[in-house]
């Protein structure tokens, strides 16, 4: 039970420290990661608000947390960039789907990110399957439920 937890709080923070940071350091080393670039169907790869700067800060803040409470910093920069490449998927697809940056998409905005890093932790540590969903599960409700209050509290840009 603490390992999930431990395992959610750093889902929150690979994909919650990007936008802090974001909200900090407004556009300063905002470069897009896909460079600006648009895909062969003339829509952007992945779009502005998928940034180096956040892919960086939520890979490390990962990384430092999971070297700190004892479960290694490459266990913690792995579980970073699965994360976040999750996440980076999840706006490749909306793209492709024609929604907008930052567009609500249920479900789709929440389950790679949260369900890829969770496969390397089934792999990596001791917990289950049915652990591992459990988190993921948790992750989709906490965001669902929680990104409106963020919202209201000038966290987020966006109430979903």
């Amino acid at each position: 039970m603490l390992l999930s937890l431990v395992l959610f709080v750093m889902l929150v923070l690979a994909n919650g420290v990007p936008v802090v940071v974001a909200r900090i350091l407004k556009r300063r080393w905002a470069a897009p990661v896909d460079g600006g670039r648009l895909w062969s169907d003339g829509r952007p790869i992945l779009g502005p608000s998928k940034t180096w700067r956040g892919l960086i800060s939520g890979v490390v803040c990962c990384a430092l947390f999971s070297s700190v409470i004892g479960l290694g910093l490459m266990f913690g920069l792995l579980f970073g960039i699965l994360a976040l490449w999750g996440d980076l998927l999840s706006s490749f697809y909306k793209r492709r789907m024609g929604m907008a940056s930052s567009a609500r998409a249920v479900g789709l905005d929440q389950v790679p990110e949260s369900a890829l890093p969770m496969v390397l932790a089934v792999f990596w540590l001791p917990i289950s399957w049915w652990s591992a969903a459990s988190v993921v599960a948790l992750f989709t409700l906490s965001n669902i439920l929680f990104s409106p209050l963020l919202y209201r509290l000038g966290i987020r840009r966006h109430p979903h």
